[in-house]
């Protein structure tokens, strides 16, 4: 990919350069911290949310209004592609997804194989009012905004769907990866393949890069991953190569950066990891991350000292959007984040 100086900051940090201004934007910005999102949400369930056009483009562009990011995410959830795709999941207030029939054996795996992933138009929908806004066509110079797409990587829904909602450990989901592989391949095919299409519909809407998160990665050890779930979350990225930067992120996996970066453009890295080091280990790769989204409460000098050091540490990859190592915190004062914009941008 390339880029040129009237190419805005984030998209020219994943292409490895370093723009004027450092690039930053926060996973989890479009919603739960924000009046104007609790607000807006009233009356409506997550999901419900998700798939009203006019709904999920007001959320997605609060942030952009708000704090001056750098980039949008477009407002969504992991969950929306099975919904998309006829799975009956609900997101419980104060749990999580929840599937009303968990997929335990290789009969539920056929069977779950059988969907498509149904009807996008208010995916595409949504997308366009966005790009309405943020001036998402480039004209020249670097004055528009870029829109991320973003889908969950097949391990993390397949967790969801063997266990049927949040788990700890992920027992039930590392257990039929074992017992059988044959179903558990079938499994994050079908998860690859939804994701990777998810993905597509969004960029063909005009998403500028795109994410994909692996929120349970972590509890995988590096063969496991290696083995059974790398292949599939490249299946994903690979959907959308050549055409947008693609991220790939997970929590937990300091242990796998090496595999989260093939066949990725640019590698998000949680709170745990710093950023030099994670330079060290993938030489070349654009990062991005990762102030840990705890000191958005510890008060503004820590918070400072400690963003400015994770600027420090991320001068060591070639490219470095600046971000949370997680997400925004549903309890963070809007104000700080705003804040923290300001100081990056002044670095």
């Amino acid at each position: 990919m390339t880029s040129s100086s009237s190419t805005p900051p984030l998209l020219r940090a994943l292409n490895g350069e370093r723009p004027d201004t450092p690039p930053v934007w926060f996973m989890r910005q479009a919603g739960r911290s924000l009046p104007e999102y609790k607000r807006v949400r009233e009356g409506t369930t997550m999901l419900e949310s998700c798939l009203i056009p006019e709904l999920a483009a007001e959320i997605t562009l609060q942030p952009v209004r708000r704090h001056r990011v750098d980039a949008a995410i477009f407002f969504s959830d992991i969950m929306v592609p099975l919904k998309l795709a006829g799975v009956d999941v609900e997101i419980a207030p104060g749990v999580g997804p929840v599937i009303d029939s968990p997929v335990r054996s290789a009969a539920d795996v056929r069977r779950l194989a059988e969907r498509d992933l149904g009807d996008t138009p208010a995916i595409a929908a949504a997308i366009g009012i966005i790009r309405d806004e943020l001036a998402g066509t480039p004209s020249g110079d670097a004055s528009w905004t870029p829109l991320i797409g973003f889908a969950g990587a097949p391990f993390t829904l397949a967790a969801y769907l063997v266990e049927g909602r949040p788990s700890r450990d992920h027992l039930a989901a590392r257990a039929m990866m074992h017992a059988d592989p044959d179903a558990w391949s079938d499994l994050l095919a079908w998860c690859a393949r939804i994701s990777g299409e998810f993905l597509t519909v969004q960029v063909d809407a005009g998403a500028s890069a795109i994410q994909l998160f692996d929120s349970w990665a972590g509890s995988l050890s590096l063969a496991d991953y290696t083995a059974s779930v790398a292949p599939w979350s490249r299946r994903a990225l690979d959907a959308v190569a050549g055409r947008v930067p693609r991220i790939h992120f997970g929590t937990g996996t300091g242990h796998l950066l090496e595999e989260l970066a093939v066949g990725a453009d640019a590698v998000g890295i949680d709170y745990r990891t710093p950023l030099d080091e994670a330079a060290r280990r993938l030489p070349g790769v654009p990062l991005q991350g990762n102030i840990d989204p705890a000191f958005l409460a510890a008060g503004w000098a820590p918070l400072e000292a400690h963003t400015l050091d994770v600027l420090a540490r991320g001068a060591h990859a070639p490219g470095h959007v600046v971000n949370l190592g997680h997400g925004v915190p549903p309890t963070t004062d809007p104000g700080v984040l705003t804040a923290l914009v300001e100081r990056i941008h002044q670095a």
